[in-house]
């Protein structure tokens, strides 16, 4: 089942400090008690979706740490383990423990690539669909893909632009910034195919590049949701976790929230505002294993 297993830690430790993304707001304060809540919340959600929660300590180290699926790619047994953003980088060991300790196969990319785990490469049935450029190498990706014998849809989404048009680099990680800067906050993956049907997408159009939007539109080997850039950006509509009989997604994204009731899903939608701070949301803070 799609999601039928999922790792989480907690929100104990969130915060703001480093501003990783354009999510982050100056002066933004964040009320960790609320955020634990939130958690929980999503958690008591996603197992009322039918999904086994698998629940880990979160590295005390990074406030990143609630953000789960950026710590690896998880497919029959194996790990592989992601690279992240400096500020990250000491989830990467409290990653590889927690897995380890669990029974599964470590793997590493066999160059330092960077590469954003689930967050980046978002698997239904044999396809894989990434994004590149800004938390991931596509030398990763397509190592990935290879790695579990998946079939890669690779795909670019826009940068942030500063006032002269120009890409803004996060001053934080030294990276390319941008508000798509994972491909599971414009693309979600509500239901894989099987022998009597195509797997189900739901995707932000405008998030994409003019030659990825093509790739899209032209795919004929899923059926196509498309989610309005408001909903996708406001209400992060497409960072949701589906069962595939039932999806838990934002509970402000009613457009999105309508179309995938008429494709026949159930709807659970957990209040998520102060996680979304650090530009995470549903998705981000569960782990498929």
């Amino acid at each position: 089942m799609l999601n039928s297993t999922l790792l989480m830690s907690s929100a104990h430790y969130f915060g703001n400090d480093h501003k990783l993304n354009p999510y982050y707001e100056d002066g933004a304060t964040v009320d960790t008690a609320k955020a634990e809540i939130e958690h929980n919340g999503i958690k008591d959600a996603l197992h009322r979706a039918g999904a086994e929660i698998v629940t880990v300590d979160a590295p005390p180290t990074s406030q990143d740490g609630v953000y789960t699926a950026n710590w690896a790619l998880v497919r029959g047994g194996r790990a592989l383990m992601a690279t992240l953003p400096p500020s990250r980088q000491t989830e990467e060991a409290w990653a590889r423990t927690q897995l380890t300790e669990l029974g599964y196969q470590i793997d590493d990319l066999p160059q330092p690539w960077r590469f954003s785990g689930q967050g980046d490469a978002l698997i239904c049935g044999d396809l894989v669909f990434c994004g590149a450029g800004y938390r991931s190498d596509e030398e990763a990706l397509e190592y990935a893909a290879q790695h579990f014998g998946l079939q890669r849809i690779q795909l670019q989404t826009l940068p942030q632009l500063d006032d002269a048009g120009q890409p803004v680099i996060n001053v934080v990680s030294g990276w390319p910034d941008s508000y798509w800067y994972d491909i599971d906050l414009t693309l979600s993956v509500l239901r894989e195919p099987d022998s009597t049907s195509k797997g189900l997408i739901a995707y932000c159009p405008e998030a994409f590049t003019p030659e990825s939007r093509e790739l899209l539109a032209n795919l004929d080997i899923v059926d196509k949701i498309e989610i309005s850039e408001a909903e996708a950006r406001a209400s992060f509509a497409c960072n949701l976790v589906s069962t595939g009989t039932t999806v838990v997604m934002s509970d402000s994204a009613p457009q999105l929230r309508a179309d995938v009731e008429s494709a026949g899903l159930s709807v659970i939608t957990p209040h998520v505002d102060e996680l979304a701070k650090g530009g995470g949301y549903i998705r981000c803070t569960s782990l498929w294993i």
